[in-house]
């Protein structure tokens, strides 16, 4: 499968060298905002032996003149929250499919997101590693059998990291609490971690999930880019992918 991807910061640069280091996928551009870097190879940049193009171009370059000259099945977008007004009207207009893995998105995005998934398979998760959203679904069936226990929950990250996690927001949507009784700590250099805190009267059940690597975001992504393999038109998330593993 050949993908693009938008961003290449510190999460941008580990999903590449995931994707490069993939037998079944090629990574062909990077869409970055700065010039620097502009026309190397990402493969070289980070030192992987690949055949993946990886071509890095800057945010100057036209999308259209990318697609065309490098034909890719699928987006990957790790860049920012105005990130797929860039490339959300080109990719549906080709039929590529756009993995969208950006935190936050306002209502305005959100919308963007269903108008662009009527022609194109559109996927959106403010936090697309694997094991968080297995901690999500655990969480919530685990509140269906006993929906009077105290939840908690708890977020960590970095220390420069602004605004309450989007995952975590997720998280307390999920289970029905309240925004402000989110926890958040930021300390050092903490990558992600979220715990989900059940208080029964005899016992305590903590479901927790850590990123140590950013190189999860890019093992989250190539699930959600096999598994959406034959989906049609529409906008996805991660429950719809991982409930026929449940059900089965």
């Amino acid at each position: 499968m050949k993908i693009g991807l938008v961003g290449f910061g510190k999460t941008g640069k580990a999903v590449a060298s995931t994707i490069i280091n993939h037998p079944k996928f090629s990574l062909e551009w990077v869409l970055k905002k700065s010039n620097t870097l502009n026309h190397r190879s990402a493969t070289e940049f980070l030192g992987i032996n690949a055949d993946d193009k990886a071509i890095i171009y800057s945010s100057s370059t036209p999308v259209r003149e990318i697609i065309l000259n490098n034909p890719v099945d699928a987006i990957i977008d790790f860049s920012s929250t105005e990130g797929i007004y860039g490339y959300g009207k080109i990719a549906q207009e080709f039929g590529i499919k756009i993995i969208s893995a950006i935190s936050h998105y306002g209502d305005k995005e959100k919308a963007y997101l269903k108008e662009l998934s009527a022609l194109t398979t559109v996927f959106w998760s403010p936090n697309i590693t694997l094991g968080v959203n297995y901690l999500l679904f655990a969480s919530r069936f685990l509140k269906k059998i006993a929906p009077w226990v105290d939840i908690e929950v708890i977020e960590e990250h970095f220390k420069d990291k602004e605004g309450v996690s989007g995952t975590a927001i997720k998280i307390a949507e999920a289970l029905d609490i309240e925004k402000e009784r989110i926890n958040s700590v930021r300390a050092g250099g903490i990558v992600g971690k979220h715990e989900v805190i059940f208080g029964f009267p005899y016992q305590t059940v903590r479901i927790i999930h850590e990123s140590i690597s950013r190189e999860a975001f890019g093992n989250g992504v190539l699930f959600v880019a096999e598994n959406l393999t034959g989906k049609k038109t529409g906008l996805y998330n991660f429950e719809d992918l991982l409930l026929p593993y449940f059900s089965s």
